[in-house]
């Protein structure tokens, strides 16, 4: 997949995307200006105006909000109060969290400031989801939050193709009904980017009940669960019966995929961080993400490892994402 067509469906849209690193992270500041200059998406800036400015006079023109001097600063801390106060957080306990610039942008998300953020470039996960679950929360109560790769690139292996792996960064150990879950909006992720023709595979170091255990049946519940969506899918498999046609024809000779999976499903953290990390430098393939997924308004977290091109593209996805809402 040409990653230039992300770029240019996210052109049309013209989303306004939030940058809550955007005062202390020099990636996200050269990546900003090249959303900008590409016109991918309007972006707005998290920090204080004059300091960014006098660092850059390239910034001058960009919306920057400081959080301490922001208009609407009481009505975001009314609402991180009202989401939170079940849980024993004080209005005067909201008001100092607003400043934190996660926080603040994830609340510009929540009140229509913004049509979605990009962070994680200076920060772990966590200081991205945190806010996302507590502040835009899950689309169902009590539903499921996950996350996803964008692989693509070329290599020998790979060729042209494009890979979503899921989850490889919020869930340690999902049941047989979250990963269901997970798969279903997989799937999602991988049509909001103009994907076409998902192959959905529930991977295990199993194929087809070659190995007995209780995470090998989680991963063949999971996957009866997902087959009456009625989209193309196949588990419990292993890796390389996923994707390599001559070995599905060995280990799983009646897979509809045919060793020609696009969407990856990990049993569990481990396995789905650890592929996608050799993935992305041993196979020498772009990794975008993670790529939230089952949240009500689009937030997207970056690995701290990531490249300027990495926060250009996912910028690009959620845009598209929040379109989609």
């Amino acid at each position: 997949m040409k990653i230039k067509s992300i770029y240019k469906k996210a052109r049309n849209l013209q989303k306004t995307i939030v940058f809550p690193e955007a005062e202390f992270s020099e990636r996200t500041l050269n990546a900003i200006k090249i959303i900008a200059k590409k016109k991918i998406a309007v972006p707005i800036l998290i920090g204080d105006e004059s300091g960014l400015i006098l660092r850059d006079k390239s910034l001058l023109g960009f919306q920057i909000i400081n959080p301490k001097t922001f208009e609407h600063k009481d009505k975001l801390a009314k609402c991180l109060y009202n989401k939170r106060k079940e849980k024993g957080m004080s209005l005067e306990e909201a008001e100092k969290l607003t400043l934190d610039p996660y926080y603040f942008a994830t609340l510009l998300v929540e009140e229509g400031y913004a049509d979605g953020m990009v962070a994680g470039a200076e920060a772990s996960t966590a200081n991205t989801v945190r806010p996302a679950l507590q502040i835009i929360k899950a689309k169902k109560k009590g539903g499921v939050v996950s996350s996803c790769f964008f692989v693509y690139g070329k290599n020998k292996f790979l060729k042209d193709k494009s890979l979503i792996l899921s989850d490889c960064g919020v869930l340690p150990n999902p049941s047989a009904d979250e990963l269901t879950q997970i798969a279903v909006d997989s799937v999602k992720t991988y049509k909001s980017l103009g994907l076409s023709e998902p192959k959905v595979a529930f991977l295990s170091y199993s194929s087809k009940g070659s190995a007995k255990s209780e995470s090998v049946e989680k991963v063949a519940s999971a996957y009866q669960k997902f087959k009456k969506t009625g989209i193309c899918c196949d588990g419990e498999l292993q890796f390389d019966a996923a994707m390599v046609e001559k070995v599905a024809k060995q280990k799983a000779p009646n897979s509809p995929i045919k060793g020609d999976a696009n969407i990856l499903i990990f049993p569990d953290l481990n396995s789905g961080n650890i592929c996608y990390k050799a993935i992305q430098y041993i196979g020498g393939l772009n990794a975008v993400g993670p790529i939230l997924q089952g949240l009500n308004k689009p937030i997207n977290d970056l690995s701290r490892g990531c490249s300027v091109e990495d926060i250009v593209t996912i910028t690009a996805i959620t845009a598209l994402q929040a379109e989609k809402e």
